[in-house]
This record gives structure tokens, C-alpha cells and sequence, in this order.
């Protein structure tokens, strides 16, 4: 379906048109599954949460949700964002330590943090990209769409209204700025 296509059943059903939301989901459900695969990934097998679980649960959450949707990259970019967060909550209501053997993990498809090739932990992830956001919020949402949401650097650029170049130069620095935190 054409990102116009899916533009315009968001439109539907942001004004209440439940059909809407249906096509929505089959629509998005292929883009949905891809970003819960990449969180995903690292999941240890047998793990409590699946990505079908994880694209269901975003799903109740998104459908709650009050947000103006502007396009199908707003879509992903939430959606993303709302996985990001039920995967953390799930492993704070775990209790899970901060470090070690039992803990929640997520790869980063472009590129490890950890320089000896473990993954680094949800938790901790989540902190360093609360500490960067402080920093520079666009530079924590460009990682977030890069990283999770599998979004190009051309979707990220429209999506934020900056510059292709924009993007890149705030990934490379958000790149090495994670890295230096999730070493110390």
C-alpha cells in the first residue's frame, strides 16, 4: 500500500472510522513485525515476549493513543518508540538487575555499542539514551527511528523536517556519544 494510501486510513481513523484502523493494521502489520523482529533479535529463546506479542501490545497501546498522525513514517517512528518502552517496562516490572546474566537484551542492527561484541542491556540502553536526550533530543530521536524503528536516514530527515546531511552528522555524533557512555 502506498504511503499516501496509509496517510489518508490514518486520517480515517483519527476521525473515527474503525474500518480504517483495520486496513491500518494490515497495512502496517508487515513494517510492525520487522521493528519488533529487530528488538527482538538479541531475546534470549523462550523469552516471555515474542514480536507478534510485542506488534499486539503496540498495537492496544497505539490504538489508545491520542496523536495526530501525520503520515506512515509518524506511524513507525510512534510505534517504534512505543515498543522501545513496553520492552523496558516489561523488564523494570521483571526487576531485572541492571547487569548481568538473566537481564533483557537488544541488538542494534547498524551498529554494537560494546566493543567485544556483547549487547548492550535494555535498561542501560535506556538510561544512555535518556542521558542523550537531555544532550540533544533530536539526536536521541535519530537513533531511536535509526536504530529500532529501521527507518532511512532520507525517512528520519522528512519525518523531523531537517536536512539529509542533518541526519547523518547527528547519527555519526550520537554514535560516538553512545559509545563513550555505555563504556563508562
Amino acid at each position: 500500500m502506498s504511503a499516501k494510501n496509509v496517510t489518508q486510513l490514518l486520517a480515517s481513523w483519527q476521525a473515527g472510522d474503525g474500518q480504517a484502523l483495520n486496513q491500518v493494521i494490515e497495512a502496517m502489520h508487515g513494517e510492525m513485525r520487522k521493528i519488533a523482529g529487530r528488538y527482538m533479535a538479541g531475546e534470549r529463546q523462550g523469552h516471555m515476549l515474542q514480536a507478534t506479542a510485542l506488534v499486539n501490545e503496540a498495537y492496544l497501546q497505539l490504538m489508545d493513543a491520542e496523536v495526530a498522525w501525520n503520515d506512515r513514517v509518524h506511524f513507525l517512528a510512534v510505534a517504534a518508540q512505543t515498543m522501545r518502552r513496553i520492552l523496558v517496562d516489561h523488564a523494570r516490572s521483571q526487576k531485572r538487575k541492571k547487569r548481568g546474566g538473566d537481564d533483557l537484551q537488544v541488538t542494534l542492527y547498524e551498529a554494537q555499542i560494546c566493543d567485544d561484541g556483547s549487547q548492550p542491556d535494555l535498561l542501560e540502553l535506556e538510561d544512555v539514551l535518556g542521558k542523550l536526550s537531555e544532550v540533544d533530543e533530536r539526536k536521541a530521536k535519530i537513533i531511536e527511528m535509526s536504530f529500532f524503528g529501521g527507518m532511512t536516514q532520507e525517512e528520519i530527515a522528512e519525518f523531523l523536517d531537517v536536512s539529509l546531511s542533518t541526519v547523518e552528522r547527528d547519527l555519526r555524533f550520537a554514535k560516538a556519544w553512545l559509545v563513550k557512555e555505555m563504556k563508562d
